[in-house]
């Protein structure tokens, strides 16, 4: 708590200097107290520069989300309003998954840095290095479970406009939970419910993006059909100001889910897919599925157009884009 008052007085003061005792006074504590508190803030990133006459200077904010930073200018009701910060974890979804059995509130996002096991769809190994944003929303929505796999549809429109809005890329959805820009992969979505016999208990919703990400890095099976916003602008981008927008984006799209509203944005989800209209080849427990994509169900089921014109519905598997 210290460190959030410390930090709270500080930015209000940004690159001035607030005395010792009058900062340690506000706060209520101790000088040597202050001074252990912002040598935590400062392994934390916090450039904080320290005079013995002026007193302490905040002057640089790392390009990390730290709880602070993330809920200090967010604009939502209840997405994000708890955060649960790790600098590693060895899966966001993994801990969502048991901080909802425990009755974390809707809305509740955990957030790390990195993660030693990521996961995306059918168990895939998802890469998750430092400079990525790797986060999982809790949701309860009041459903029935046949409906929960919707929720990767809006969020992957809730990604899309959020790069499109903040970064001004190429960005469209494969079916059914990547964000390209151009043909390469910038996120990828993974989500997950949990029902019992009354029915959804839960769903959590990871969301993973290739933000400041050195593609460069990656195995070289990988490499080619991945990117990253830092590799697409050739520059840092701020990674808390784009996840307010995103979380602020998202709130608005599941409230309109929550009333109904999921024809609207499978109208928007049409508009950015780059599927429908190409040849594809859909991989599900050990079989392929050959045709053209023609449309998405209202239900978010793709319809593929076989070579005998007849048509067939996928509910899921991994979608590849042919040439």
């Amino acid at each position: 708590m210290n460190k959030k008052q410390i930090l709270k007085i500080l930015h209000q003061n940004k690159d001035e200097y607030v005395p010792r005792t009058k900062l340690a006074s506000e706060v209520g504590i101790s000088e040597s107290q202050l001074a252990e508190a912002i040598d935590k803030l400062q392994k934390e990133g916090y450039v904080i520069d320290s005079s013995p006459d002026k007193g302490y200077c905040l002057s640089k904010i790392p390009n990390r989300l730290l709880p602070y930073e993330l809920q200090r200018d967010l604009s939502t009701e209840y997405i994000g309003r708890e955060v649960h910060y790790y600098s590693e974890v060895d899966s966001t979804n993994e801990v969502a998954k048991r901080l909802a059995n425990e009755g974390a509130p809707e809305g509740t996002i955990v957030i790390a840095e990195s993660q030693r096991s990521g996961r995306g769809r059918r168990g895939k190994k998802w890469l998750s290095p430092s400079g990525g944003v790797w986060m999982t929303i809790i949701l309860r929505p009041d459903i029935p479970p046949a409906k929960a796999p919707q929720l990767t549809l809006v969020t992957g429109v809730a990604v899309a406009e959020t790069l499109d809005e903040e970064c001004k890329l190429d960005v469209g959805i494969k079916w059914p939970n990547d964000i390209l820009i151009g043909e390469k992969k910038v996120c990828g979505i993974l989500t997950e419910a949990s029902i019992s016999p009354q029915g959804l208990e839960y769903v959590v919703v990871g969301v993973g993006i290739d933000l400041n990400v050195d593609v460069k890095t990656f195995p070289p099976e990988l490499r080619n059909g991945a990117t990253s916003l830092k590799q697409e602008l050739e520059k840092e981008i701020y990674s808390v100001k784009l996840v307010q927008r995103f979380l602020k984006n998202f709130e608005t799209l599941y409230n309109d889910f929550k009333t109904g509203n999921f024809p609207k944005i499978l109208k928007e989800w049409r508009k950015l897919s780059k599927t429908i209209g190409l040849n594809v080849e859909v991989h599900k427990k050990g079989k392929v599925v050959r045709g053209e994509a023609v449309g998405i169900t209202n239900e978010g089921v793709l319809i593929l157009e076989m070579d005998d014109g007849s048509l067939r519905k996928v509910i899921s598997g991994e979608c590849m884009h042919l040439k």
